[in-house]
């Protein structure tokens, strides 16, 4: 899907390309791909690099065509093994033309789009719309950060009550979105650096990157946090299984030994010995008695160590 945008004084949709115009491409069939690449002569591995989902953030430039793939984070379904994860955005210029490519249709772009309409200033070049898109990914990473606080601590409620394998599965796959958005962030930081002394910054965009810095180093900051949080609560309660498992084992322990002695004491009765009660009418009454004593014995001596 492709749409046009006049950016000058607001964000306004045009019906096709002019000059200085942004061009948003979001979900490129192949026909919207050789049509890029056709009408706008952009290097072909340009698109070919920003389809791939693990593609690295990085600014490359190619025969004057500037492309610079930031990662933005991105919400799967809900029954994917890994809810939030990240993709990468791929911004490509030159002269006149600006180009903004996702594969994944994903929240950000929209809501990007919409608080620039309602912001009607527009931007003042293709340089001051690139950190925007920078200080709108590091705000959506925030949003989906809080999301995930919000799962932890429903997952949290729900292990209290009943802690199995399910639960700690999931918590396991927050992990991995934390780890994601972890190393996207870093990777946007440093592409942000560098980007400072690639492109033409004027004062206003200076503050622009101050902004961008700040909202980048807290989200890095509350995904570390989150993460670690996050670890030690599976730790704890990868415990609480173990400590739950132990106690188990450790009754049915106590419940074998108690039961070895009537075992015990009825095998050497049995046994083909004299033993003065062979032809006593109480010989089995006694036996029993015998092993229903040392049971209680034994029993109450377990439960004095304290292991039952």
């Amino acid at each position: 899907m492709k749409a046009y945008w006049n950016t000058v004084k607001g964000i306004h949709a045009i019906e096709a390309w002019e000059p200085n115009c942004w061009i948003q491409v979001t979900s490129p069939t192949e026909q919207d791909r050789k049509e890029l690449e056709e009408e706008y002569h952009i290097p072909d591995y340009f698109l070919s690099d920003i389809s791939d989902a693990d593609e690295r953030a990085r600014f490359e430039y190619d025969e004057g065509w500037q492309l610079i793939i930031l990662r933005i984070p991105y919400m799967k379904e809900v029954r994917s093994r890994t809810p939030y994860t990240t993709v990468p955005l791929g911004i490509i210029h030159k002269d006149d033309v600006l180009i903004t490519v996702c594969f994944f249709e994903n929240d950000m772009m929209t809501d990007f789009v919409s608080y620039q309409k309602r912001r009607g200033e527009g931007f003042t070049d293709y340089v001051d719309m690139i950190f925007r898109l920078f200080l709108s990914s590091s705000v959506w990473y925030l949003k989906r950060l809080k999301q995930i606080s919000m799962l932890l601590d429903r997952a949290k409620r729900s292990m209290d009550h009943t802690v199995n394998n399910t639960s700690l599965v999931n918590l396991s796959r927050l992990q991995d979105s934390l780890t994601y958005f972890i190393t996207s962030i870093r990777g946007n930081e440093t592409l942000l650096q560098k980007l400072k002394f690639r492109l033409p910054v004027d004062e206003l965009d200076a503050e622009l990157i101050e902004d961008v810095n700040i909202e980048m180093a807290q989200a890095r900051e509350t995904a570390s946090i989150y993460s670690e949080i996050l670890e030690s609560t599976m730790d704890t309660y990868t415990s609480i299984i173990n400590n739950n498992m132990n106690t188990v084992m450790r009754t049915l322990t106590s419940f074998s030994i108690i039961m070895m002695f009537p075992t015990l004491i009825s095998s050497m009765f049995g046994m083909n010995l004299i033993n003065g009660m062979e032809s006593s009418s109480w010989g089995f009454i006694i036996a029993v008695a015998i092993s229903v004593v040392v049971s209680i014995c034994s029993w109450m001596f377990l439960r004095w160590k304290d292991l039952l």
